[in-house]
This record gives C-alpha cells, sequence and structure tokens, in this order.
C-alpha cells in the first residue's frame, strides 16, 4: 500500500498494541462522548474500540489520501464505477425519491409493485380454483434471496396474520420440498427471482415447482396465475409461462446484494405492505444522506469501515462477529457474508495489480443469546481476537417485557466484559470471597480470568421498525464501500463465484454418466465413481 497515512499507522499500532481498554476508559470519563455517533434512528457507540483520538485522525487522513469523498461522490453521481463490468452502482439511487438518474422507469416498477401487493392484500389473487393466496414460495439465490428472506423475518410483525412466506434457494431439493408439503397448490403464489433467468439453482427449483402445481391442478393455465417473474429476461419468463402482467423488470445497474432495494423486493412489499416497503426505502436514503453530508470524523459508516481496516491490516485481527440481540435478525449474519466477504474479497485493485494485504474479514455471527452458548467462548478467551458489533432494541415487538430486558442486559454485558475482562487478581478474590480455599482459588483463577480488551461496537436504536432496518442495512453497505475504497479494490464485481459455476456444468454430465470423467484428477475422478456407484 503506497499511501503515507498507512505506513504512520503501521507505527502506530506498535505504539497501542500494548494499551489495555480498561485504561482507555479510566483515563477519559467523556470516552462515549467522544467516540460515538447518533444518526437518526441508529446510535453507534464505537468507544469500546483499541482506539484513540490520534488513531482516528490518522485512519480519517488515511481515507482522505484514498481520495474516499471523490469515490462516493461519483457512485451518488451514477458513474462507472464498476469498472470491471463497466457498471454504474446505482443502488443508491433506488431509495432516492429525487433520483433524476432513474426516477421514470423505478417508479413505473413501483407503481406495477404496488397494483400486485393491492390484488394480494384485497384477496383478489386467486389460485386456480379461485382460492385467495395464503402462502408465498420464493425461489432465487444469493442477494435475490439473502436481502427479501432477512427483511420478511425482521419485519414479521408488519404482516397480514393471513399471509405466510417461504424461501427456497439451495439446490439441495430437502429445501422445495420440505416448502411443498406445507402448502396447498390452490392457495400458493410462486415468486421467482432471477436478473438473467437462466441461474442453474433457480431455474430447476422453478421448473420443479411449476412441475408440481400443474399436477396438483392438472391445469396449465397455473403458471400464469400464480408464477410471478421478477428478471431483465422478460422473454425467457414468457417462455416460462408467467403472464405479462406478473413479470417485474431487474435493472443491470443494480447488483445483486444490492437489490432487495429494488423490484426484488417484492416479496418484503407482498408482506408487509408498499407503504412499509417505501419505509425501508426511506430509512436506506437517511443513511446515504448522512454518509454523503457528514464529515468523515462523524460518518457511521466512514468510521465502522476505518476500524474495520485497523483492526483487519493493522492489528491483524482478520475476524468480525455481528451479534444481532433480536431474534428477527437471525439472517443478518449471513446477508453480511455475502454483501461483505463477495464484495471485498480479492487478491488484485481495480485495475488488476495484486495485492499483499488483506481486504475483508472472515465474517460470522448468530443472533443473542444463542451465541453465547455457542462461540464467545472464543471471543471472551481465545487467543484469537475477534472484533464485534452488538446490536439491540430499546422496545419489542412482543408483551413480555422482562424477557427484552434480560436479553438487553446480556448483550451490554457481554460487550462490557470483552472490553474490561477480570484480572488473576479479581478472579482470585471473587474465589475467596465465595469459600474457596486459598488453594483451591489459586488452581481455578487461571481458568476463570478473563483477559478482556477484546473490541466491540454498539449499535441501538428505538426499535426494529422498516426505517430502522433500511437505515441498518445501508450503513453496512457504505462501510463496505469504504474498505473498498482504502483497499483500492472493486467492491461492485464477483468474479470469484464464477470458476465454480463453469466446472459444474462440465462435471454434471460426468457424474450423471453422459460423459467421461477420464480427464478429471485423480481425486475428482475416485470421487466421481464413489458416487455414481449409489446413485446409478
Amino acid at each position: 500500500m503506497q499511501l503515507p497515512h498507512w505506513n504512520r499507522l503501521a507505527d502506530h499500532a506498535k505504539q497501542l498494541r500494548d494499551i489495555h481498554l480498561r485504561e482507555l476508559f479510566d483515563n477519559d470519563p467523556q470516552r462515549f462522548d467522544k467516540f460515538s455517533i447518533t444518526s437518526n434512528p441508529l446510535l453507534v457507540d464505537y468507544s469500546k474500540n483499541r482506539i484513540t483520538e490520534e488513531t482516528r485522525s490518522l485512519l480519517v487522513e488515511l481515507a482522505r489520501e484514498a481520495e474516499l469523498e471523490a469515490w462516493r461522490d461519483k457512485m451518488f453521481a451514477g458513474e462507472i464505477i464498476n469498472n470491471t463490468e463497466q457498471r454504474a452502482v446505482l443502488h443508491t439511487a433506488l431509495r432516492n425519491p429525487a433520483s433524476s438518474q432513474v426516477s421514470t422507469e423505478v417508479e413505473r416498477e413501483l407503481a406495477h409493485m404496488e397494483a400486485l401487493c393491492e390484488r394480494l392484500q384485497n384477496g383478489q389473487w386467486l389460485g386456480y380454483n379461485n382460492s385467495p393466496i395464503t402462502d408465498i414460495i420464493v425461489i432465487g439465490i444469493g442477494g435475490s434471496y439473502l436481502g427479501p428472506k432477512l427483511a420478511c423475518e425482521a419485519l414479521k410483525s408488519y404482516a397480514a396474520d393471513n399471509i405466510s412466506i417461504h424461501f427456497v434457494a439451495n439446490i439441495d431439493a430437502h429445501v422445495l420440498d420440505d416448502v411443498l408439503t406445507r402448502v396447498s397448490a390452490e392457495s400458493t403464489l410462486f415468486v421467482v427471482i432471477s436478473k438473467s433467468f437462466s441461474t442453474q439453482e433457480t431455474t430447476e427449483n422453478a421448473l420443479t415447482a411449476a412441475n408440481w402445481i400443474r399436477r396438483q391442478s392438472g391445469n396449465e393455465s397455473c403458471i400464469e396465475k400464480q408464477f410471478v417473474a421478477i428478471t431483465s429476461n422478460s422473454d425467457a419468463a414468457r417462455k416460462f409461462g408467467i403472464a405479462d402482467e406478473n413479470i417485474l423488470s431487474m435493472w443491470d445497474w443494480v447488483g445483486g446484494r444490492y437489490s432487495l432495494w429494488s423490484t426484488v423486493g417484492f416479496p418484503i412489499a407482498l408482506l408487509i405492505g408498499m407503504n412499509n416497503f417505501r419505509e425501508l426505502l426511506a430509512g436506506a436514503y437517511s443513511m446515504d444522506e448522512h454518509f454523503k453530508t457528514a464529515t468523515l470524523e462523524n460518518n457511521i459508516p466512514v468510521i465502522l469501515g476505518l476500524v474495520g481496516i485497523w483492526y483487519i491490516n493493522f492489528l491483524n485481527f482478520p475476524h468480525h462477529a455481528v451479534l444481532p440481540y433480536d431474534h428477527r435478525l437471525r439472517s443478518l449474519p449471513a446477508y453480511l457474508q455475502q454483501l461483505d466477504m463477495e464484495s471485498n474479497g480479492k487478491s488484485v485493485t481495480r485495475y488488476g495489480k495484486e495485492i499483499d494485504y488483506i481486504t475483508g474479514p472472515i465474517l460470522f455471527g448468530e443472533a443473542g443469546t444463542n451465541g453465547q452458548h455457542a462461540f464467545h467462548q472464543l471471543l471472551h478467551q481465545g487467543e484469537l481476537i475477534v472484533p464485534c458489533d452488538f446490536i439491540g432494541f430499546a422496545n419489542a415487538k412482543h408483551q413480555y417485557s422482562h424477557h427484552h430486558q434480560i436479553l438487553l442486559a446480556n448483550m451490554l454485558a457481554q460487550s462490557q466484559a470483552m472490553m474490561a475482562g477480570r484480572t488473576h487478581q479479581e478472579t482470585h478474590d471473587l474465589l475467596i470471597s465465595q469459600g474457596e480455599s486459598p488453594q483451591r482459588a489459586a488452581e481455578l483463577a487461571p481458568h476463570m480470568t478473563f483477559p478482556g480488551n477484546r473490541p466491540s461496537n454498539t449499535i441501538l436504536a428505538e426499535t426494529l421498525s422498516p426505517t430502522t432496518l433500511g437505515a441498518l442495512l445501508a450503513m453496512y453497505e457504505h462501510k463496505i464501500f469504504v474498505q473498498g475504497i482504502i483497499w483500492n479494490i472493486n467492491s461492485f464485481d464477483q468474479m470469484g463465484v464464477e470458476l465454480g459455476k463453469t466446472l459444474t456444468s462440465k462435471l454434471l454430465p460426468e457424474l450423471c454418466g453422459e460423459t467421461s470423467e477420464d480427464n478429471e484428477d485423480s481425486s475428482t475422478k475416485e470421487l466421481i465413481h464413489f458416487l455414481r456407484r449409489y446413485t446409478d
């Protein structure tokens, strides 16, 4: 990395490496005020990070050297910043009601979505025997699946009671088979999401679903009535049998992992209503405006992105855990895995030059408190340091308030324990106070000592609403964008997934015995032999 502040940060990291978070808090009672940012509806506390004001200043200067502000402005202006695919990156325009770049066609498709949603909500969308639709099965994969699934789970409390939604992505037919056994053909609507309408997993699942409903109904016209396509290949959707009025357009300038803001969000609108979907867009737009206008020092996505770079590239903490303390966000870690790892998992710069630094963390997570009883042991006492994001909401959408208070107390306790830890002496004294003998206390103390100094962010909001979810997801989008700019990579292509697809098309006929596998490597060849032995 050639940026001058990169080397300054490397030197600074050596100075800060042995400073404990306890010390930083003890020395500055105002630390929270200095290291937290509020942008409605989110409060982001990043005070429990191994940083000082000097660290922040150096990181911000690094961002300026990388021309972050100029690149940000290029994205919002619709310039072609996805250079490998020669595309603009315009997902933010989908949530900007005043955008002049795409407003006409976007509003046209939103109006189309709204008309379809009204048919469902008014009970006018009927199945092949005039039964009202009660179940929606969404067939997609990647961004066509992860975003809608996350949003539908998160905002289920805004849904009508008479509608259930199901998601099918995996080519593993156990998923589709399980869903089909739980629905009735005459009252099920299928939503097929595929930009090309040729994605293998999606088209195979859609064909199987179509054959199933034909068998159940004995009626070819059921495909016209009970299938919707969201695609840029409307001809293929028509050939499949889907009626023109049930085809929504996708756009080339929206990447899959940013597509829930587009017509790909149709399942969300079907479930929670078009007004709430517009609130989701409005929440994302509010974060867009914050990202565009706030100073770098007081900019939530910028600061989160820079702190992540600090850990990945300077303190050698290349992992990140996302820990939502809300069951409704249980799919957020999986959604962010794609958003982050598919965007920034690169080995060359945007201009094709090999790089010698890590881009992107290994991201994982689980909803609290489940994660506490699974992998938090490693987070607290393992030698591997994993920075964390804790996410919580002051109010819940259920009546069991004491449950919610326990949940929030657990979240706060986890972040505090990771920050402060418990010293050997504190542990020894605690054991003595509990009646342990000095000998037994000495034996147990090493096992019950917590080193602390484990960094985390805490992200809070009043409630999980469409607006809040929109702001939260846009925050992570822009954080990842910030990091991609600093690393000088193209965050908007995903060519690393293509080789596997190419090899699959070659291996499938070999696995089916249609072509010879003699030219494969010895491992692949023998694995094919084993599988064919039991599937022939």
